[in-house]
């Protein structure tokens, strides 16, 4: 299966990211890779936790705790992905020679939107249900793993989305509720089961805590420390994500 096109998007205009993959490569360290790639040690998380959910498949395998911060490798799709940055590399230099102008590239810049929202999951449109003046969109994500979208009506014609089709779900920390496994959700929202592999603590706020999900991906949340106590959750300890339709935002390539 081919790179999504937000993924080569996202290396090409993000280049440290991938120079990231070639220090893991090459020295098998997550500390040491940040330290070579000009990266904090939670910016090289942040940044391998995105480039995981937005490929089809991990690209770098890890292990926390291991020598010199946390073991990593790549993984044979990583590996592959770096090849083919090489090539897209050449491509980017034909384009700046072709472009005529520099608000050409400029304006490009702007259509390649960013956003600031943590949780990028890379999926595929497997339903689409009309509720009305909204539709629910069915996506499925890595190995299966499925959630829904609720947009109107509109929004679905409007970003032209089609059964098979890719998209990007974007879901900001705040939208996600943790809750303890036993713990029941309320009806009609997400729910996604996963552990807990890093609390971060604030000093003024709440807490940054990342959830591993079964197929791999990596979700990123925000609860009150007290919150976290109250529901029995710690590190390693598993956890039931559930967050709302309407809370995900979908993105498709232009």
């Amino acid at each position: 299966m081919s790179l999504p096109t937000l993924l080569s998007q996202h290396i090409v205009r993000r280049p440290q990211r991938i120079a990231l993959l070639q220090h893991i490569a090459e020295q098998g360290s997550i500390t040491r890779a940040a330290k070579s790639a000009g990266l904090s040690y939670k910016a090289a998380w942040d940044a391998i936790d995105e480039l995981n959910n937005l490929a089809q498949k991990p690209l770098v395998e890890r292990s926390v705790g291991g020598k010199g911060g946390g073991g990593a490798k790549l993984s044979d799709e990583g590996l592959r992905v770096l090849r083919l940055y090489q090539k897209l590399q050449a491509l980017q230099a034909q384009v700046l020679e072709a472009a005529e102008d520099a608000s050409d590239l400029d304006l490009l810049g702007r259509l390649m939107l960013r956003t600031s929202a943590r949780n990028q999951l890379h999926g595929k449109v497997v339903a689409i249900d009309a509720q009305g003046r909204n539709d629910l969109i069915r996506l499925e994500l890595a190995e299966g793993l499925c959630i829904d979208a609720q947009i109107t009506h509109d929004s679905t014609l409007r970003l032209d989305l089609a059964h098979g089709m890719a998209v990007v779900a974007l879901i900001k920390a705040g939208w996600l509720d943790l809750l303890a496994i036993e713990q029941a959700a309320t009806p009609g929202n997400n729910r996604l089961k996963g552990v807990i592999e890093e609390i971060l603590d604030a000093e003024d706020g709440p807490c940054e805590v990342r959830i591993g999900l079964p197929n791999g991906q990596t979700l990123c949340a925000l609860a009150e420390p007290l919150d976290l106590r109250t529901r029995g959750l710690s590190l390693h300890k598993p956890v039931l994500v559930q967050f709302s339709p309407s809370n995900v935002l979908l993105g498709t390539p232009l």
